[in-house]
């Protein structure tokens, strides 16, 4: 990740006039309408325009310059403000075009002239006569999304806020995963000449559960049964993501024992399917020693001898 005061050439210490400058004239060199065909000159200016991005806006400068976002424009430290809604960055795709607060759009209209964007009739000034400029798309913008366990499987709606200073309400799929990413098309910065916006990257924090843990669309938990329970077997009470349910526990259910609730996973197919859950059976004795019991095992286990190795 690039220093932007280095990207565009100047001191940490530059006021916003001379940052503006810097831009002004590296955009001039830069551009893609004046190197046609150069991907390497795209890829610096679209770094640039980037830099310019963060930099050009007094106030995103100030919070990066605390440290507070890194020069992305993502908040540093995603989870510190809670409830999932860590700072969205400007990175992840193509970061050029549509600088709300920069005021790009004046710089290339003092740069290429008023009728840059019109076919004939000026063109770019000095650069390209009559050639119409290319739409650009713009920068996708990056952002870092917190949920709870259950809120991941079984779905929620969450409103964020943007760098780009949009209010969305994003929808969680049913059955989402961890670190999974979700595309919100044309969400993201507005583009150049016309160009299509970009999107908006939300990135998905899966906070691990007391209670249950996933593999692939099934979930897992432990079920502690008492003695009686493990012996003579019946009906007991499971926790599921979405609740409770009953469940039959066979008799000589022993720890490790693995029974299975069909459909009580993850949902998946567009939630259309869902995956299975298993529970895991621990036998657990009383806490206090029992002299009755400690007295029913020593003559049962006289009668009735077995091999647990």
């Amino acid at each position: 990740m690039q220093d932007p005061y280095k990207t565009l050439g100047v001191a940490k210490n530059a006021s916003q006039e001379e940052i503006k400058k810097a831009y002004r004239k590296l955009a001039r060199e830069l551009h893609p309408d004046v190197n046609p065909g150069d991907a390497k000159i795209e890829e610096r200016f679209k770094k640039v325009s980037s830099a310019y991005h963060l930099l050009g806006d007094a106030e995103r400068r100030k919070k990066f310059d605390n440290g507070e976002i890194d020069a992305d424009g993502r908040e540093t430290s995603p989870f510190a403000r809670g409830g999932g809604h860590a700072g969205g960055g400007f990175g992840g795709g193509d970061p050029f075009g549509g600088f709300s607060g920069a005021n790009a759009e004046d710089i290339f209209d003092e740069i290429f002239g008023k009728g840059r964007a019109r076919s004939g009739g000026g063109g770019f000034g000095g650069f390209g006569g009559e050639r119409k400029p290319r739409k650009v798309k713009g920068p996708n913008i990056s952002y870092e999304l917190s949920l709870d366990f259950a809120e991941a499987i079984l779905g929620t709606t969450k409103r964020i806020n943007l760098a780009s200073g949009k209010s969305l309400e994003v929808r969680i799929p049913p059955g989402s995963e961890n670190e999974q990413t979700l595309r919100l098309k044309g969400q993201g910065m507005a583009g150049m000449n016309g160009g299509e916006a970009g999107d908006a990257l939300i990135k998905l924090h899966v906070h691990p559960d007391k209670t249950f843990r996933r593999e692939g669309n099934d979930l897992h938990c432990d079920l502690a049964i008492s003695l009686p329970e493990a012996i003579l077997g019946g009906s007991i009470e499971v926790p599921i993501v979405d609740g409770k349910v009953n469940m039959k526990l066979p008799a000589n259910a022993n720890s490790g024992t693995k029974l299975r609730l069909r459909g009580k996973g993850a949902p998946y197919d567009r939630g259309n399917k869902r995956g299975d859950q298993y529970v895991h059976l621990t036998v657990k004795l009383p806490e206090e020693r029992d002299d009755e019991l400690v007295e029913f095992i020593k003559d049962w286990s006289e009668k009735h001898p077995y091999k647990a190795r």
